[in-house]
């Protein structure tokens, strides 16, 4: 065998362990980790509104699977929601076992280098059991740990055919998304998360805000160029 070759490492998950158990406070975050997810969010949510989809987009939402172990679960730095649970963004806790309460088709976790750990080894699992049918981890620091290759500052996580929960990005990216059916970048040194709209990276996908920017902007050349028009008329 090579020293290239790749080896696929495959075992199960328990449904549940106690260190899964969700804390009861939430988690500080670092100014720079809010900045991130937050843009994550906003980039998902102007997503869903443009193209009217039946999904919603949370974040830091509590996720649980098991009716016996409501305590149980993982809270995802961002999570799309399709389709949209019957409560909508009242949703207090998302309750697989609820008629109306899917799995996350899409989670992301941005690591943080307190709990680096946590997003390289737990989240992946908790993931896998949950339901969930993608994830994104994105490092922005390189912060995980150096065990297995790492750290990556993109991993992609997939649910294939056969419910197995596969891990087919660990790298700079960028990749294709099936739950968003984009292209997904590490942009300004790695250190942000921007979406795509085609593999070379031209046609990015906005925020609200920034699309709401774009908007004025094209309007206001718009005027200058008639008022030039008028200023300096044809002969």
């Amino acid at each position: 065998m090579s020293a290239t070759a790749r080896i696929t490492l495959r075992y199960d998950v328990p449904a549940t362990t106690a260190s899964w158990v969700l804390p009861e406070e939430p988690m500080p975050e670092s100014t720079p980790h809010d900045h991130t997810v937050e843009l994550i969010r906003c980039l998902l949510a102007h997503w869903v509104a443009r193209t009217a989809r039946n999904a919603q987009v949370a974040r830091n939402l509590a996720v649980r699977w098991l009716r016996e172990h409501p305590n149980v679960g993982i809270d995802p730095d961002v999570c799309l929601i399709e389709p949209k649970t019957p409560e909508g963004d009242e949703l207090e806790s998302l309750r697989t076992w609820l008629p109306g309460h899917p799995a996350p088709r899409l989670a992301v976790e941005v690591v943080s280098g307190s709990n680096a750990r946590k997003d390289y080894v737990s989240a992946p699992e908790r993931y896998a059991a949950s339901g969930t049918t993608e994830l994104w981890v994105f490092d922005p620091r390189l912060a995980g740990p150096r065990a297995q290759g790492g750290p990556f500052r993109l991993q992609q996580w997939l649910r294939d055919d056969d419910e197995v929960f596969r891990r087919v990005v660990a790298g700079d990216g960028p990749f294709f998304s099936p739950a968003v059916q984009a292209w997904v970048f590490a942009v300004d040194e790695g250190r942000k998360l921007r979406i795509a709209a085609d593999a070379e990276g031209t046609r990015w996908w906005e925020t609200a805000e920034e699309a709401e920017r774009a908007a004025k902007e094209a309007a206001l050349a718009r005027v200058a160029e008639l008022e030039a028009l008028l200023s300096h008329p044809k002969p």
